[in-house]
Order: structure tokens, then C-alpha cells, then sequence
């Protein structure tokens, strides 16, 4: 079903707060806008070099930017349109086995999701919702293509678009942060031991993902996770991919705000391993990339007047020196994360 089938007044497409859903995601909301995309002279350049007749009509392109387009035409109402972009069926699954049903009042969140809608309240099917598009493409895409290469981030990329929902009261965006990583290293490792993915590309980043992920940890987190070797192995990946799902779920339950400021004074203290000259200029600079994204967003969810304000000048000047990996200085990088950690103090 199209989003015609929530946006009435009285429902999701009101002027009320309460009922504002579908104005959001329609006039702020990127998603509303990814089928645009396809539409592009870039896009038409991508397409070309992969030799896709259209990129708004092929699949490869559409089960991200428009996944009505991948929906057999006798399974869609004749309100969804591919033009919608990623709309609300997209991420809260087909409606027509609670559309009725959920606008009772007596109707709970777990009657809802056992009547077929999507589980999005849970930070663990939350991150499996979203990161299949945003962590997953294709190596042909951003080899030949030159699609941008796909970085998972669910704190970040929740906090960068209108919400149109509410949070339990208490959630951390830290958690949400932790969460998604684990999902991301689950689903890189996935994708490395299926050979969906380059291996000669993909596996520093997956390293650094599993780098960072073991130095955020929370304590008692899964000890699996704190003696993985990092070898980029058929082997290695499968394993690291059943040990970062038990993490997510596990964090999904039990990460609370005490945890976050450990992690971030444990991360701005990884300074000295970046005068490690046993380790590559690659690995450090792919370490450094999510380090620093990492940093940012423990900050953020780090209660006011905790974190001075100085930390945010020093974390704005790691973030420039990530920004090409081909001259990312370790040594530099190192000096100033150290004097991150040093403001942030123990």
C-alpha cells in the first residue's frame, strides 16, 4: 500500500503533533526522495558504466531506492507508487494484515507486531530493518559504478532525519550507536564470507569495525568478542558474524547510560595504538574513520556538562585528519587523540 493509506487526517497525515507522521517523512525525510535519486545525471553515469538500461526500473538500484518497484504489480494497491521512494510500507512491512487493527485503543505495541507490523521499537530489528540498505552493496556497484561506499551508522543516521516517532523514555543514542555497529560488523562479515563482498577492500574495514567494536564493549559484554583474531578468514568471518549478533541482541537488552562514558574514555585512550608501526597506514586509517564517528557520537549522548567543550574543538581537528585515507599521518592522529583523551580526563 502506498503512503495515500495513512495520510489521512484523522490518522498519520494530520497537522496535529501527534498525527504529523507522513508530513514529515514526505517534505524532511530523505527517504521520501531516494526514487529521485535515480533519476539524476550521476545516477544516469553510474548506470551507464554498469550497463543498466535504467536505473529506475533495475533492481539493483530500486531495492533500495524504491522497494515498491521489486513488489510483483498483483501484491500493490494501485496508491503505491514507485515514485515514493522508501515510504512507509518500506520500513513498517506490509500493512494489510494490521491496517484495521491497529487503530484500536486496546491494541498494545506487541499485539501490533504480532499482527505483522514490522518490530521497529527494539534497537536490535531496528538496525535489521535499515542496515540491509545502508550497510550491503554489491562491489560492482562501487567498483565500476562508483556508488560511495556504504557506512552503517543507526545513531547517527536516526538523529539526521525528522523523527516522526518517540523513544522510550531513558534510551541512550549511545546504545542505538553500539547496536548498529554490531550489526554492521554481523552483517560485513556476512557479506565477506559469502564473497558478496571484495575482499582485498572490505576487509580492512571489517577489521576496524571489529577493532572498534571490542574496545567499546560494555562490561561482562559477550567474551567471544574480546579475543577474536581479526584474521581475514572464511572461517574468521563466519565466526565474527554469529558472535556480533549475540553482542547486538545482548546490548539491544541491557546497554544503559552508565555505560556510554566508559566506552568513550576507553576509545579516546586507543591514542597509543596508533604509533603501532607494525599495523598498515590502511588499517589505521580505516580504525581512525570509525573512531572518530564513534567519538562524535558518544559525545552526543553524553549528559550536558559532562564533556567539555574543548572536547568537541579537538574531536572537530580528528575529523579533518580522517578525511583522505591515501594521506591519513598515524603518528599526527595519534598526538591528538591523545590530547582528546586528555581533555576528557579519567
Amino acid at each position: 500500500m502506498g503512503s495515500r493509506s495513512c495520510a489521512n487526517s484523522s490518522c498519520h497525515g494530520g497537522a496535529d503533533e501527534k498525527s504529523r507522521q507522513v508530513v514529515l517523512w514526505s517534505q524532511h525525510d530523505v527517504h521520501s526522495r531516494a526514487y529521485a535519486t535515480l533519476t539524476t545525471a550521476r545516477a544516469a553515469r553510474m548506470a551507464e558504466a554498469l550497463e543498466i538500461p535504467d536505473a529506475t526500473t533495475s533492481a539493483r538500484c530500486t531495492t533500495c531506492h524504491a522497494p515498491v518497484q521489486t513488489v510483483p504489480p498483483a501484491l500493490r494497491t494501485a496508491d503505491a507508487h514507485v515514485t515514493e521512494g522508501v515510504s512507509c510500507a518500506s520500513c513498517h512491512g506490509p500493512a494489510d494484515t494490521w491496517l484495521r487493527s491497529h487503530t484500536r485503543p486496546d491494541f498494545t505495541h506487541a499485539d501490533r507486531v504480532a499482527a505483522g507490523m514490522r518490530e521497529l521499537r527494539d534497537l536490535y530489528h531496528r538496525a535489521n530493518a535499515c542496515v540491509a540498505c545502508h550497510q550491503t552493496i554489491e562491489p560492482e556497484l562501487t567498483g565500476t559504478g562508483r556508488h560511495p561506499p556504504l557506512r552503517f551508522e543507526l545513531d547517527g543516521q536516526t538523529q539526521s532525519q525528522p523523527k516522526h516517532w518517540a523513544e522510550p523514555a531513558g534510551r541512550s543514542g549511545a546504545q542505538a550507536w553500539f547496536v548498529g555497529q554490531a550489526v554492521a560488523l554481523r552483517e560485513m562479515s556476512w557479506a565477506l564470507a559469502s564473497g558478496a563482498a571484495d575482499l582485498a577492500r572490505e576487509t580492512p574495514r571489517w577489521q576496524a569495525a571489529l577493532w572498534l567494536l571490542q574496545r567499546a564493549r560494555p562490561a561482562g559484554a559477550d567474551a567471544a568478542l574480546v579475543n577474536f583474531s581479526s584474521d581475514a578468514r572464511p572461517a574468521s568471518f563466519t565466526a565474527a558474524r554469529q558472535i556480533a549478533d549475540a553482542v547486538a541482541q545482548e546490548a539491544a537488552r541491557t546497554w544503559s547510560a552508565a555505560d556510554t562514558r566508559p566506552a568513550l574514555v576507553r576509545l579516546a585512550n586507543t591514542h597509543a595504538e596508533f604509533s603501532d608501526t607494525q599495523i598498515s597506514a590502511l588499517a589505521h586509517a580505516c580504525r581512525a574513520e570509525r573512531l572518530v564517528l564513534a567519538l562524535d557520537r558518544l559525545i552526543a549522548a553524553s549528559p550536558a556538562g559532562e564533556v567539555p567543550p574543548a572536547a568537541s574543538a579537538q574531536l572537530d581537528r580528528l575529523f579533518r585528519l580522517v578525511q583522505s585515507q591515501p594521506d591519513f599521518a598515524p603518528a599526527g592522529f595519534a598526538r591528538e587523540l591523545a590530547g582528546f583523551a586528555a581533555l576528557l580526563g579519567p
